[in-house]
């Protein structure tokens, strides 16, 4: 091959061809290096393979290409060899002249698609049989161009053209007889086999008109007039009467609304779809009114409310025109030549009923509308209520009911509206409050009572998780600041934080703040704790969710100003469709029941905690423990604090009127000034009050629980070490006794002087039950404790200690061998003690009450078993001295115990030791007026001695005068150096002398 090339090729290529075999060469070297001899035959395989795969696609394109260009030539042929046999035929046609000759009328025929027939001139007079020929061939082209024409006036939604151009062409195939059983056989059938087909379709173009027609019936935003046309055709194809279109009318509109109803629904599409159906029903009234009412005779027409169009229609598409005119071709026979062939039946054609349509009476009319729109309401009751379901919220209600109202409410709807419904159903129609309000009520109980539960589960939640966290048994130093808060009230009223004062104290006065505006201090004041006020806030913005939300369904105070601003305007009147808030008591009483049982539910929660912490606590013999006391302080403050840290809950409950119910509280008050008789409680704010009462009422029952609790643990104490029966128990609670000289006549008539020594103090016991009862008291923020806790507390303290002193006086009237006898020293010391904690656990409010006397019969007998132990001449001296004692014991200590005795009982007049001279009735805890430096107090001189203070000679020292008193205030350090200067001056006690205050003053 390389010689060849070499010997025949030019130099040029022969080189060529040579460097190409060397590559070659090199490129077969490179393969045989690297690869094996089978690797190299599986390649050859591979190539050889895929020569002979690319060999056969070649074939087989060459073949199919070959294929399809014989199959176009032979076409080509047959196509030419068609051409000629046509030409050949038209040449014949034209040749001959057998339209000449009557004997074959119809052989020649190729009208009326051939555009080379020409018909004879005018003038020319033809047989008989040629016209008959002629009016054959013209009635079979317009049944021809028939279903054409009628399909272009269904698609240009033209029902009624459509129908009428229908109806020709069955007068058409009645004229030609093509509907005969012979038709078949007929010599046109069998020359124009096309005509089966026309005659088969034409029961389909029926059905396809009648479908259309009434598919037309179900759309809103149709004209009356084309409304009025679809139902025309509906009554010449069906032949029906009024009676029957007002029926087809109603039904289709009835399947409109259930159409609509089961559309699919997302979120705002529902309120589309209402107002769809809203407008679905008044447009149906509107065009019911439009078609079918007719005026009764002797009225005048309205030209504002036209009505009869139905009968209008059906007059102009049924009645017989003037000659000339034409019919339903009469477009048809301007236009076309041929036409003048069609028979006289034929171009004057009008439909007909067979029967006469009456127009519809009123009554009918009324009752079928009515029953009508009774069928309808349970489709639209139930349809709304399932897409109600899916409006999660009451605002959503709200902007369902006001796109509804201003969809009735505008020009175009309410314009007439009272008019037609007055002409067709003889009463006013309200489709909202028949059909949609009570639905919309419906669904917002349904929110409402969901939205509560859901408050009521989660407040129950909180406050197991709360009391979890309270009865946890652990060091103070593990817990958090609000769970020791909980723990110890105290340490919470004295710690100090940065939102005890608001941040715009200093320039906003208390007057001008916000009802919900609460500084830490408040808080504090009222010892409403973290926890507490965490559990409230939580509660309460919950209930500002559903309030706000809420209150987009009620009336707000701009829209009632407006409306009352209009409804005062005589000029101006409203058209309005319905009242929007007509059931806003309603939803008002709805928002105050479900929110009444929801607190119910929490104090339900609250009770069963309760009940079951008491049980638990009457079941134990030893001291409470902390835990559990913790937790039912926590709730008697929860209730108790409920409707000051929850003011929606106050909102929820009072309605609209709430909220303003502050802002008005001191107007009113001044109003009821001077008047003699004040005004009834209505009914919402007595349940408002019966809330608080039932709130108030758990409070107190844990608020007892909590003093049952402490009374029992401290009185096992007292009682133990009162009933220790050994001279070393009764000196280890021994104090302090006075010495005191009285003078005594004797029966010569001189004077002597004895000393007697008398208890001053009460035992240690007694002062520590009275101290740890004030602590709890103080622990727990005792002066938010309410004052009937504070007197059962204290009811039930002296009826524990009363119990203890009478088992005393059974074990001492026992007498048993070995027991410490009762001296009379330790008589007096335990009637000393009786007396004043009898004086400081009685409440002065609980005098003339049945427990106060059957305590005081109980104090009096074992007063008389104690002063049984005293001599009774010894008990007459004794007596006033220990009084006075008494007396200045209490006042004494009416500060220190001051959470106990209360301020009914501080500064309490003392007996008849008092001189004449003392004017007023106060404590004298300080020598002069320098702890209020402006204020004119009352002084007292200090004693001169013990005889002196036993006599309780005092001398009232008038204020002294100040007459720089300004002056000395304003110099800095005036009030601590007055204060040394006093202390200097006097050597009488004084208050300022303790040693923290001297030390600062010095």
């Amino acid at each position: 091959m390389a010689a060849a090339v070499s010997t025949s090729a030019p130099p040029g290529l022969r080189e060529g061809a040579a460097m190409a075999a060397r590559g070659a060469e090199a490129e077969a070297e490179a393969l045989f290096e690297a690869h094996t001899a089978a690797e190299l035959r599986a390649a050859e395989r591979r190539l050889r393979a895929g020569i002979e795969q690319k060999r056969e696609e070649l074939r087989q394109m060459v073949g199919e290409r070959y294929r399809d260009l014989i199959e176009a030539a032979d076409t080509i042929a047959e196509m030419r060899l068609s051409a000629d046999r046509l030409l050949s035929a038209v040449r014949g046609l034209q040749r001959e002249e057998g339209l000449q000759r009557p004997q074959t009328p119809l052989h020649p025929l190729v009208f009326p698609h051939d555009p080379h027939f020409l018909p004879p001139p005018p003038l020319q007079v033809r047989p008989p049989a040629q016209e008959s020929f002629y009016r054959a061939a013209a009635q079979l082209k317009l049944l021809l161009e028939v279903p054409e024409k009628v399909w272009g006036a269904v698609e240009g939604g033209r029902y009624l053209p459509a129908a009428r151009l229908h109806l020709l062409g069955g007068h058409l195939r009645r004229q030609l007889q093509l509907e005969t059983p012979r038709a078949r056989g007929g010599p046109i059938l069998a020359r124009f086999p096309i005509l089966l087909r026309q005659v088969a379709a034409a029961s389909h173009l029926r059905s396809t008109i009648l479908q259309e027609s009434k598919s037309l019936l179900k759309s809103q935003t149709v004209s009356d007039q084309a409304v009025a046309e679809a139902l025309c055709a509906i009554m010449l194809l069906e032949d029906s009467s009024p009676r029957q279109a007002l029926a087809d009318f109603l039904l289709a509109r009835k399947l409109a609304i259930q159409q609509l109803l089961n559309q699919p629904h997302h979120g705002a599409g529902i309120k589309a779809q209402v107002c769809s159906l809203m407008e679905l029903l008044t447009t149906t009234l509107y065009q019911a009114h439009a078609l079918f009412y007719t005026v009764p005779e002797g009225m005048p027409p309205d030209p504002a409310l036209p009505c009869g169009l139905l009968f209008s229609t059906l007059e102009s598409t049924t009645g017989q025109h003037p000659a000339g005119k034409g019919g339903v071709l009469e477009e048809e026979v301007k236009l076309s030549s041929w036409c003048k062939y069609l028979p006289e039946s034929v171009v004057e054609f009008q439909p007909a009923l067979r029967t006469l349509a009456h127009p519809i009476s009123q009554d009918y009319l009324r009752d079928t509308l009515q029953k009508w729109i009774a069928m309808c309401s349970e489709d639209i009751r139930a349809g709304v209520s399932n897409l109600l379901i899916y409006v999660k919220s009451m605002k959503g209600l709200a902007g369902i009911r006001d796109a509804v109202w201003e969809l009735l409410t505008s020009e175009a709807i309410s314009q007439n509206w009272e008019a037609v419904c007055r002409r067709l159903l003889d009463k006013p129609a309200s489709f909202w409050e028949d059909l949609l309000q009570q639905l919309f009520l419906d669904r917002l109980q349904t929110l409402t009572k969901e939205g509560f539960d859901s408050i009521s589960s989660s407040s129950k939640q909180l406050l197991t998780l709360a009391l979890q966290e309270l009865e946890v048994k652990s060091s103070n130093s593990t817990l958090s600041k609000h769970i020791q808060f909980e723990h110890n009230v105290a340490l919470f009223l004295w710690s100090e934080s940065s939102g005890d004062l608001p941040s715009d104290a200093a320039w906003v006065s208390v007057a001008n703040r916000g009802p919900f505006a609460k500084s830490g201090l408040s808080m504090k004041a009222q010892a409403l704790t973290p926890c507490v006020q965490s559990f409230c806030s939580a509660l309460d913005s919950k209930l500002k969710a559903r309030l706000d939300d809420l209150l987009c369904y009620l009336p707000t105070d701009s829209s009632t100003t407006t409306t009352t601003t209009k409804e005062a305007s005589p000029t101006v009147k409203p058209r309005s469709a319905f009242d929007r808030y007509a059931d806003a008591g309603t939803v008002e009483g709805l928002l105050r029941d479900h929110c009444i049982s929801c607190i119910h539910h929490v104090l339900g929660c609250v009770r069963e905690e309760l009940q079951s912490t008491q049980s638990l606590l009457e079941g134990q013999m030893d001291a409470p423990s902390d835990a559990r006391l913790n937790a039912v302080l926590f709730m008697a403050r929860l209730c108790q604090s409920l409707t000051e840290l929850c003011p929606h809950l106050k909102q929820c409950i009072l309605g609209q009127s709430g909220s303003t119910e502050t802002a008005l509280k001191e107007t009113r008050s001044t109003k009821k000034l001077g008047k003699g008789k004040a005004q009834g409680v209505t009914p919402v704010q007595a349940q408002w009050q019966g809330v608080k009462a039932e709130l108030l009422q758990q409070s107190l029952f844990a608020y007892q629980i909590w003093s049952s609790a402490v009374t029992k643990g401290l009185v096992q104490c007292f009682t133990r070490t009162l009933l220790l029966d050994t001279a070393g128990s009764v000196l280890a609670t021994a104090t302090n006794w006075d010495e005191i000289e009285i003078q005594e006549e004797t029966e010569s008539g001189n004077s002597i002087t004895s000393k007697i020594r008398l208890p001053v103090q009460p035992s240690w016991y007694v002062q520590c039950l009275l101290f740890s009862l004030c602590q709890e008291v103080n622990r727990v923020g005792g002066h938010t404790l309410p004052k009937v806790t504070l007197q059962e507390l204290l009811r039930t303290c002296m009826a524990e200690v009363l119990a203890a002193y009478e088992k005393l006086m059974e074990e001492k009237q026992e007498k048993k061998p070995g027991g410490f006898p009762l001296t009379q020293n330790r008589a007096l010391q335990l009637l000393y003690d009786l007396r004043y904690l009898s004086i400081i656990l009685t409440a002065k409010s609980e005098e003339g009450k049945t427990s106060r006397i059957k305590q005081d019969s109980g104090v009096e007998k074992v007063t008389d078993f104690l002063e049984g132990h005293i001599d009774p001449f010894d008990l007459d001296v004794f007596t006033p001295h220990l009084n006075s004692n008494l007396n200045r014991l209490v006042q004494r200590t009416s500060v220190l115990f001051g959470l106990l005795t209360g301020t009914e009982n501080q500064y309490s007049s003392r007996s008849g030791a008092l001189s004449s001279q003392e004017l007023h009735n106060i404590l004298p805890l300080a020598s002069s007026q320098i702890r209020f430096g402006l204020l004119p107090l009352s002084m007292s001189s200090s004693r001169k001695s013990k005889s002196a203070a036993r006599s309780a000679e005092r001398v009232q020292v008038p204020p002294p005068a100040l007459p720089r008193a300004e002056d000395e205030a304003s110099r800095p350090g005036a009030l601590f150096r007055q204060l040394v200067t006093e202390e200097e001056d006097t050597a009488a006690p004084s208050l300022f002398k303790l040693g923290w205050l001297s030390g600062m003053a010095k």
